[in-house]
């Protein structure tokens, strides 16, 4: 069975356009200047240490189509509660080490993309456009894809934890 079951007039499942619409996204949303400001935050944010934001096209792209939006699900979740999240990179600015420590394990580079409301956790993208959840319990694969990991989030779908072979 998919994880997605999608009409063939939507982009997204029902629920998850429904709950995408109710934050304020509509098809065609693409704020530009909002996911340039956000580049150019990430960019000229440098830790004590000295560690930078790798800032790529990927992450530019989901900041502009979801960008500044809060999420959250309609009803409940397929195999977990759903979780509530907002798409705004400045929630990981100061976690630069921690994103580049998690994108030399992947072998890509790694930027914030935003935050679950409920558990604090992180969400970045990868230069790849791959999505994944870094909480206290570790770090966890949502998706190919910024729409799966929207998904699996409004959806409550089970995230895949990320090991040393990759997501199990």
């Amino acid at each position: 069975m998919r994880a997605f079951d999608r009409t063939a007039a939507t982009r997204f499942p029902v629920a998850v356009d429904a709950a995408l619409r109710e934050a304020g996204w509509q098809p065609g949303r693409w704020d530009i200047k909002a996911a340039e400001g956000w580049a150019d935050a990430l960019r000229a944010h440098v830790s004590p240490a000295g560690h930078r934001h790798a800032v790529f096209p990927a992450a530019v792209e989901a900041w502009a189509e979801f960008g500044g939006l809060t999420i959250t699900a309609p009803g409940p979740g397929r195999h977990i509660a759903p979780t509530p999240f907002e798409i705004d990179p400045l929630h990981g600015l100061h976690l630069a080490r921690t994103l580049a420590d998690l994108g030399r394990a992947l072998g890509a580079e790694v930027c914030p993309l935003g935050r679950e409301i409920d558990t604090q956790a992180l969400l970045a993208v990868d230069a790849h456009g791959r999505v994944y959840s870094l909480d206290h319990t570790g770090d966890w694969y949502l998706g190919s894809h910024i729409d799966h990991a929207i998904g699996a989030l409004v959806l409550g779908l089970r995230p895949s934890r990320l090991t040393a072979s990759g997501p199990v």
